[in-house]
C-alpha cells in the first residue's frame, strides 16, 4: 500500500507539472508566433558547415569558427582557413565555439576563442574536457602568439553544456559564459566552481576587484552570476545591459538580464521538466531567484543571439535576435522597455540557427549548420 501511495502521489505531480506547463505553453507557446515574411536570405559562403561564432576585424573582414575545430575569414566570397587553432575536444556539443575581436583590436591585435578543452583523464582513463578561451594575434593566415585567459575547474566526464559566449563592454572587462557540464545537482548553485555561471575578468584574465564575489573565501573570484544552465547566448545592449539566452530542459529556455551576484536559480526553480517528461522540481519561483525576463515552452533550444542597434532593417532597431536550434528559426522578440512585447519567427525553416552577429554598416549575418553563413535582407 505504502508503494502503491508513493506512485500515486508521484502520478498526480506530473499531472499537475503537466497542467501547469499547457497554461505556460499557452503564454509562450512559439508555435503561435506569427511569421514575418518581410525578410529573406542570401548565402554568403556554404563553405563553413558548422558555424559557431561569428565576428569582425576593424577591416569588415569576417571570421568565423566552425565546431569542427577550423577557423575561417570571409572576404566578399573568398573562405580563408585561418591555421594555428587549439586542439578542441570535438565531440558531443563540444568543439570550436565563440570567437571575439577585441574593442582595441587595432592597438593590441587580439582575437579570443573559447572551445572545449580535453586532456586530462579520470582514474578509468576516459578524457576529460572544459571549458577554456584563448587569445590571439592574427599574422597572415595563421594565429601567434596564443595565450589561455580563462580554464574553467573542475572537468567533467559528459560532453555537453560547455556554455559558451564571450563579449567586451568597451570599459575593459570581458563577460563569458560556462555551462554547468551536464551535473545540475552539483555545480550551477556552488560558487567552488566555474560550472554553470557567468564570468567577468578584465582582457587579460585578471579578476577586477569589484566583482561580486572577489573576496569571498568560498567562491571563484571570476564569477559575476550562478545558477545557469547551458548559456549559447550573451550580448551587451547599447544602455549596457548585459543580455543572456540559456537552454532549458524540455521547456523553460530564458532570456534574462545578467545582474552581478545574481542566482539565477537553476536547478531549483525552471519552467521545464526532464526530457522523459517528469518532473525535478515542482517550483518556478523562490525568494532570492530571479525570473527570467522570457521564457519558452516547448524549447526552441537558444543558440546565438544579437540585440539590433543598426536602422538598415527598420523597425527591428531595438529589438533582440534568438537563433533557433530545435524550430530552426530566428525569433524576434520585440522589446519595449526591457520586456518582450511581442514575438515573430524570421527565416522560417532555415536551419539550426547558431551564431547572429551585425557587423559595423547594421548587416545581420547568420550562422546556420549545413547551410553556412547568411545574411539577413528585407524584401
Amino acid at each position: 500500500m505504502r508503494t502503491y501511495l508513493k506512485t500515486l502521489s508521484q502520478v498526480m505531480k506530473n499531472i499537475i507539472v503537466a497542467a501547469s506547463l499547457i497554461f505556460s505553453f499557452v503564454a509562450c507557446a512559439q508555435n503561435d508566433f506569427p511569421v514575418n515574411e518581410s525578410f529573406t536570405h542570401e548565402v554568403v559562403t556554404k563553405e563553413i558547415t558548422l558555424p559557431w561564432g561569428i565576428d569582425f576585424l576593424p577591416n569588415e573582414d569576417m571570421l568565423v569558427t566552425d565546431k569542427s575545430g577550423k577557423l575561417y575569414r570571409v572576404v566578399g566570397e573568398k573562405v580563408t582557413e585561418i591555421t594555428g587553432t587549439p586542439k578542441v575536444l570535438f565531440e558531443g556539443q563540444g568543439g570550436l565555439l565563440d570567437i571575439t575581436v577585441h574593442p582595441d583590436y587595432n592597438k593590441n591585435g587580439w582575437i579570443y576563442l573559447s572551445y572545449s578543452k580535453g586532456g586530462k583523464k579520470d582514474k578509468d582513463g576516459k578524457e576529460l574536457g572544459t571549458t577554456a578561451i584563448v587569445r590571439a594575434k592574427i599574422e597572415g593566415n595563421k594565429l601567434v602568439g596564443m595565450q589561455e585567459v580563462f580554464e574553467a575547474q573542475p572537468y567533467q566526464p559528459k560532453r555537453g553544456h560547455y556554455g559558451s559566449r564571450i563579449v567586451f563592454d568597451g570599459k575593459g572587462y570581458m563577460y563569458f559564459s560556462v555551462g554547468e557540464r551536464q551535473n545540475r545537482d552539483e555545480n550551477p548553485q556552488t560558487l567552488r566552481n566555474h560550472l554553470g555561471k557567468i564570468h567577468r575578468t578584465y582582457d587579460d584574465g585578471s579578476i577586477p576587484e569589484d566583482n561580486p564575489f572577489r573576496n569571498s573565501p568560498i567562491a571563484m573570484p571570476s564569477i559575476y552570476s550562478y545558477g545557469h544552465r547551458n548559456p549559447q547566448g550573451l550580448v551587451l545592449g547599447p544602455d549596457g545591459t548585459l543580455w543572456e539566452t540559456e537552454h532549458g530542459p524540455r521547456g523553460g529556455d530564458e532570456l534574462n538580464i545578467i545582474v552581478p551576484g545574481k542566482n539565477y536559480g537553476w536547478p531549483v526553480i525552471s519552467y521545464g521538466i526532464n526530457y522523459d517528461g517528469t518532473s525535478f522540481t515542482d517550483i518556478t519561483s523562490k525568494e532570492g531567484m530571479e525570473q527570467p525576463v522570457n521564457y519558452w515552452v516547448p524549447s526552441i533550444a537558444p543558440c546565438g543571439m544579437e540585440y539590433v542597434t543598426s536602422g538598415k532593417y527598420g523597425d527591428l532597431k531595438g529589438d533582440i535576435l534568438v537563433g533557433s536550434l530545435s524550430f530552426q528559426y530566428v525569433n524576434r522578440c520585440v522589446m519595449e522597455n526591457g520586456k518582450v512585447v511581442k514575438e515573430e519567427k524570421l527565416l522560417k525553416g532555415i536551419g539550426r540557427v547558431r551564431a547572429i552577429e551585425e557587423a559595423a554598416d547594421g548587416t545581420i549575418y547568420i550562422g546556420v549548420e549545413n547551410v553556412g553563413i547568411v545574411k539577413l535582407v528585407r524584401k
